[in-house]
């Protein structure tokens, strides 16, 4: 008897849990409803802009959060305040183009391609400033006299000119005695 009362038991509780299982997994389907248009929708290049602002400016206080602080910039208030507008209006316009992923999509890359830019420009200015300091350095170099070969102009000649490396060193030179020789008494 207590064995047809166990089998009958453990088929039950095997039809409860999947019942209940499957009536969650109708609870969990439920339609949910996308973001409504707001009225004030940042425009999208506009929203592009913003994003790629606000990205900067975490990189920025995650780089050196002291000398951020120190700055006394406050971003998304110095960035809402840039863009005209407030906290609640990027909130929804970002929920709207959230819940349309291929908008969405396409405002990051549009970021993403613009950082790529950015860091092309950013390149290309560290490669300016590197010659002009080989610049400076080369003129320095000259200024000190390193002169060039005649016949080969690439080739300089290691000589420098220096003052004091032209001057003999004073305790090697024999002295000249300006007073006559001492006399002697005979």
């Amino acid at each position: 008897m207590w064995q047809s009362v166990c089998s009958l038991t453990d088929n039950m509780c095997k039809k409860f849990f999947f019942l209940f299982f499957i009536g969650a997994a109708f609870a969990a389907c439920q339609n949910i409803d996308e973001s409504e248009r707001p009225e004030n929708l940042i425009p999208e290049d506009k929203m592009i802009d913003i994003i790629a602002e606000v990205s900067i400016m975490q990189s920025a206080r995650n780089f050196n959060k002291r000398m951020f602080e120190n700055t006394g910039i406050r971003g998304q208030e110095y960035i809402f305040e840039k863009y005209d507008i407030d906290s609640v209006q990027f909130k929804r316009s970002n929920d709207y183009y959230a819940d349309n992923f291929e908008i969405y999509q396409r405002i990051y890359d549009s970021v993403k391609n613009r950082f790529e830019k950015l860091k092309i420009e950013l390149d290309t200015l560290q490669k300016q400033e590197q010659r002009i300091k080989d610049s400076i350095a080369k003129i320095r170099r000259d200024s000190l006299g390193v002169e060039k070969d005649s016949l080969n102009p690439d080739k300089e000649i290691e000589e420098i000119s220096d003052s004091l490396v032209k001057k003999k060193d004073s305790l090697s030179m024999s002295v000249i005695d300006s007073l006559p020789p001492p006399r002697s008494r005979d």
